[in-house]
């Protein structure tokens, strides 16, 4: 299951390239969150590559908690860029509230809706194989 995991993070990667692509197309500097952002997802895919290549569950764990980092970093990209279109400023939890909103309706760019929805789908899958390898050593 750790190699599903691995392919899942592989797609959402691609997706962050393609984000991060776009950023450079149009001639924007990558700001410090979004470095960051992308420092903790590389970090935690090699380190989870090291967990399914060796099995060792303090890798899995590790990996997790990167991508749980990497994960609040991105949402709070997903909130600045939702309180641009309208202001915002109803607090953190509304906001956020509204940006997923957002993301769920299609009315933010594609690649950002499946980027942050999918960042869900590699985070759960990864607890559930950390949980499974802990629970089996």
């Amino acid at each position: 299951m750790e190699h599903v995991v691995t392919a899942l993070f592989a797609v959402q990667a691609l997706a962050g390239i393609v984000l991060l692509t776009g950023w450079w197309r149009h001639g924007r500097p990558v700001a410090p969150r979004v470095a960051c952002h992308v420092a903790l997802g590389t970090a935690s895919l090699a380190v989870w590559i090291a967990f399914a290549a060796t099995g060792s569950v303090l890798w899995g764990w590790l990996a997790f908690a990167g991508i749980t980092v990497g994960n609040a970093v991105g949402d709070s990209l997903m909130v600045r860029r939702s309180r641009r279109m309208d202001g915002g400023g109803g607090g953190l939890w509304s906001d956020y509230g509204t940006a997923l909103s957002r993301a769920l309706r299609g009315r933010l760019p594609p690649w950002v809706t499946f980027h942050a929805l999918f960042a869900g789908v590699v985070y759960f899958t990864c607890l559930g194989v950390c949980i499974g390898a802990t629970v089996a050593a």
